[in-house]
């Protein structure tokens, strides 16, 4: 509406003023008429952006409405989530401790088996000899201990007695023999 008035007021001072210069009043209100029509298209254009930035903005709008959150919302989800994490990491730790205690236990009774099986190998062993006699004929031959041997097959092997290899050599642990082990062998009496 004021572009109107604005230029009513316009073209009366145009054609005044061309009255009072003696020029051509045709030419001029042709001229003003061209102006105008030029002026109404380009306001034209420019009611159409404005009502397309008019869209544009609303559009804009609604899209910041739905798609940011506040600070507190998305404080909110951090604290959920770091509540989650802390939920989840104390049941794994309380599995791993549940796995351990089972694995520590079942190696215990491993371990207890062992040693019970050790104490009564220890039982059954024969007693250490610490006393040896002197008695044992002095005669005899020397012999290399070969893998597999035992007192009582080298014995029977060369006529001899276990007693008398055992106090000829003061074999503390009958049961052990060293392949390699050089023995003196009694002859027999």
């Amino acid at each position: 509406m004021r572009i109107w008035i604005l230029l009513g007021s316009l073209l009366g001072s145009g054609l005044v003023a061309s009255a009072q210069s003696g020029g051509n009043v045709a030419f001029e209100l042709a001229s003003l008429r061209e102006d105008v029509r030029m002026l109404t298209q380009r306001v034209g254009e420019l009611s159409l952006t404005v009502e397309q930035l008019n869209r544009e903005n609303s559009t804009l709008q609604a899209k910041a409405n739905q798609s940011y959150v506040t600070v507190e919302q998305l404080n909110k989800a951090i604290a959920d989530v770091n509540r989650a994490m802390q939920s989840a990491l104390g049941e794994q730790k309380r599995d791993v401790l549940q796995q351990v205690a089972a694995q520590m236990e079942r190696l215990g009774k491993q371990t207890n088996s062992a040693l019970d099986a050790l104490a009564k190998g220890q039982a059954t062993r024969p007693a250490v000899q610490t006393q040896f006699r002197e008695d044992f004929p002095k005669q005899g031959v020397n012999y290399t201990v070969q893998s597999g041997d035992t007192l009582s097959g080298i014995a029977q092997k060369h006529n001899s007695s276990v007693s008398d290899i055992v106090n000829a050599n003061k074999i503390t642990d009958p049961t052990r023999l060293r392949v390699g082990q050089t023995l003196f062998i009694p002859q027999a009496k």
